[in-house]
Order: structure tokens, then C-alpha cells, then sequence
């Protein structure tokens, strides 16, 4: 049973009834850590992907695989997306009929990031197809370890009757879990945070290109930075890898790239002309091969090395 507070708010979760069955689709970055998580926490997890490697690597773990996504949701009570974009959601859910072989008054908690559209169009396809079925929409901010170990912020949707449904599942995966109200708001709450992200990311980039130009060491920005009200722990991690050049990925700049455009494609450039400039950047980054790169990987294109001076030449007024 879950004890609500204000629908705005964090609600939290007490419960002693078993843990749901769960069918996780999409076993990437952020899917694989989600499913490691409830199976460390002892839920049965079936998961599939389009790809064997992920979901055989889960099933080393605990995992129950399968080779298609309509097998994986036979008998879940939850099922989870976690899939690259709208049209892939589109494709296994709809296309390939598995929303048609969810079990009934299953919950299915949609957590990509797809945007408005991609999101009102789901939910009108459940209501239509499916209206014993419960859509959650639950886009969630964070990255790889933050899935893996509990501590993803969830932007929870949907209708009140969905609470009880998926409580358990969240307080698993989330260190935190937000109803914001009816399905489609969080995921207009995600891109919202994800081009504040891309605020913090290209700002950590370009000042670290600047100091460098300038002949100011890391060690130094950091330390200014360090405790002071100007920079987030994510900014300084990621300014961190920018400056050791470990462009592993935790959250991918191509996907970051695919949130910006999914913000203006809901909100219009005028209302967020930075966006705009950010994803031109950035989308010439993914266009030269660095799409696969953490988004720390905003770095790269930026004139960097201290800059020299002519001794002949006068200083500027």
C-alpha cells in the first residue's frame, strides 16, 4: 500500500506485499542498469532486446530472456520501456503487438525519453487498443550509475489508480519519485531538465576550453569552483572528463542531441534560442562520429592551448 502526499511531490512507498513481476525491454545503458538493479533487489526480471549480447548478459545475472518483446510481457504485472525513441516504443509496443499481449490491468511504466508527441500518442493508442491497461508515463534523469544503483530521479504521470501499480518498481530504481500529474507531464518535466543539463554540460565545456586558451590550470578552475554556488556536481564531473579526455559513456551526446530536438520540437526556437545554438554544436560533433561519446564529448571542437602573445603586437585598449 502507498501513502500519498501532494500529487506534486515526492510520495513514498511501504509495502509487504511480493515484489511484481517485471519485463524490462531495452537492455542498453540505461535499461541494462534499471534491470541489474531490481534483480539485485530479488524481482523477477524478463527482459529482451533487439540485440542478444545486453539481454544475455542479464541472464548471467538473473534474468529470464526471451526472443521476442511479446513473450517478455506475457505474464509481467509491470513492463518498462526503455528504448531510443518514439518510433522504436512505436514499433515493439504497437507494431509488433505487444501491447496487445500484455496481461490484463498490467501497468506499463513508458520510461524513454520520447517527448510530448511521441508520448500523447501512446497514450491515446492504449485507451483505444488497450483501456484495461494502466499508462505511466515515467521519463527518468539520470545516467548509467544512478540506474544501476537506485538513484535516478523518476518523473512519474499518469492516473492516480497507476500509483499502487508501480510504487514498488520506483522505489527500486528511484532515489526519488515525482506524480506530476496526468500521462505526458513528466516527460514535459524531462525535457525541461535535459536542456538545463545541456546548460551545465556546454558551460563546463566552453569555460574549460576558455581557461585552458587562457593559460589557467584545471586544477585551479576546480578548486574555484569546488563548494561555490556556480557550478553542480554534474557540471565538475563532467568537466572532469573533459580535462582526463574519458569520453566514456554514461549518457551519449547523440541521445542528449535527440532530447534538445525533442524540447524544440515541443516549445519552438524562439522560446529557447540557446537550444537551438547547443544542438547546431553539437549536432556537428555527432556528425563527425563522436555521437557515441559521453556528452562530455562537448568539448571537442573547442580551440584549446594557451594562447601566446607577440611581444610586437599592441595590447588592446
Amino acid at each position: 500500500m502507498s501513502t500519498s502526499g501532494d500529487c506534486g511531490g515526492m510520495e513514498e512507498t511501504t509495502s509487504n506485499q511480493p515484489h511484481p513481476r517485471v519485463a524490462v525491454l531495452g537492455a542498453g545503458t540505461m535499461g541494462a542498469g534499471m534491470a541489474s538493479r531490481l534483480l539485485d533487489l530479488g524481482f523477477a526480471v524478463t527482459v529482451w532486446d533487439r540485440t542478444p549480447s545486453p539481454a544475455l548478459a542479464l541472464a548471467e545475472h538473473g534474468a529470464t530472456v526471451r526472443a521476442k518483446p511479446t513473450e517478455a510481457v506475457a505474464t509481467a504485472e509491470v513492463v518498462v520501456t526503455m528504448l531510443p525513441n518514439a518510433d522504436a516504443v512505436s514499433d515493439v509496443m504497437l507494431q509488433a503487438g505487444t501491447l496487445a499481449g500484455l496481461r490484463p490491468n498490467a501497468t506499463w511504466a513508458q520510461m524513454s525519453t520520447i517527448g510530448v508527441e511521441g508520448t500523447e500518442r501512446l497514450v491515446a493508442e492504449v485507451v483505444s487498443r488497450r483501456p484495461d491497461v494502466i499508462f505511466v508515463d515515467a521519463p527518468v534523469s539520470g545516467s548509467r550509475e544512478p540506474a544501476r544503483d537506485g538513484k535516478l530521479l523518476i518523473l512519474a504521470s499518469g492516473p492516480d489508480r497507476s500509483h499502487d501499480a508501480v510504487d514498488d518498481v520506483f522505489a527500486a530504481l528511484g532515489l526519488r519519485t515525482l506524480w506530476l500529474g496526468p500521462a505526458g507531464t513528466g516527460s514535459r518535466m524531462k525535457l525541461v531538465l535535459n536542456a538545463w543539463l545541456a546548460f551545465e554540460i556546454e558551460a563546463a565545456a566552453e569555460a574549460g576550453a576558455l581557461a585552458e586558451r587562457l593559460g589557467v590550470p584545471y586544477k585551479v578552475l576546480a578548486d574555484a569552483l569546488t563548494g561555490g554556488p556556480l557550478a553542480s556536481a554534474t557540471a565538475l564531473t563532467k568537466l572532469a572528463k573533459m580535462h582526463s579526455g574519458d569520453y566514456s559513456a554514461d549518457f551519449s551526446l547523440e541521445w542528449a542531441l535527440k532530447d534538445l530536438d525533442l524540447a524544440l520540437a515541443a516549445s519552438g526556437a524562439d522560446t529557447a534560442p540557446t537550444v537551438v545554438a547547443i544542438a547546431e554544436r553539437w549536432r556537428r560533433l555527432v556528425a563527425e562520429g563522436h555521437g557515441r561519446l559521453d556528452i562530455s564529448a562537448a568539448r571537442l571542437g573547442l580551440k584549446a592551448g594557451a594562447e601566446t602573445h607577440d611581444p610586437n603586437r599592441p595590447m588592446a585598449a
